[in-house]
């Protein structure tokens, strides 16, 4: 099946950064000038790189209308597990992405909120042990979730109220949800779930990835 890869030194790099890429940051999105050449050679091979993961032990997911490429484990392992806080804040993604692309009426890329938003969300919680974010743990969570290209921050310091963060749609794909409607009641619920409790540091949420952590 590699035939035209063997024959192809630039093919086999392309293919090489292509699945390195998946292997390591589990996305590759449309919209991202640093995977945007990966997504097309990986959408427009598909019949190499899908018996490639399949051999790895992993599904090769790609939707087209959000412009998401991602990989899931077919053994459950390679999920990265989070802590609370970290689980608290990828939650509040999830349903600010939701909230926005419903607000924007169009099945949207991707979307953009402001700092402010997740501060507000956060604080809504109540959460006893710990009811505002410190500018360090808003630095890590940005940071942790940027790595998956999950989120882009396209201002430098996130600290700023009305810093800017990108959403993109891969948020969804890292949750096998289905129906929007029960993903998002499913988040709200997990959220007043964590609100409720006062323990750090537990693992509390998986997300699929495409590396082990």
């Amino acid at each position: 099946m590699f035939e035209e890869l063997v024959e192809s030194v630039a093919q086999k790099e392309r293919f090489r950064v292509a699945a390195n890429k998946l292997l390591n940051q589990c996305f590759l999105l449309r919209k991202r000038e640093d995977t945007k050449k990966e997504y097309i050679f990986v959408r427009q091979n598909r019949e190499l790189f899908l018996p490639f993961f399949d051999l790895l032990g992993y599904d090769l997911k790609i939707n087209e209308d959000q412009g998401v490429i991602g990989i899931v484990n077919q053994f459950g392992t390679g999920r990265l597990q989070l802590g609370k806080y970290e689980s608290v804040f990828l939650l509040i993604l999830r349903v600010l992405y939701v909230e926005k692309r419903r607000e924007l009426g169009t099945f949207s890329e991707e979307v953009t909120v402001l700092m402010e938003e997740i501060r507000e969300k956060y604080a809504m919680l109540k959460i006893k042990a710990k009811p505002l974010m410190d500018k360090g743990m808003e630095r890590h969570m940005i940071s942790l979730f940027r790595r998956y290209n999950l989120i882009q921050n396209l201002d430098s310091d996130v600290s700023q109220p009305d810093a800017r963060i990108v959403i993109y749609p891969s948020i969804i794909m890292a949750v096998d949800v289905e129906d929007i409607n029960a993903y998002y009641t499913m988040t709200e619920q997990k959220l007043r779930e964590y609100a409720g409790g006062s323990t750090d540091g537990e693992s509390e949420e998986d997300f699929d990835t495409g590396a082990a952590d």
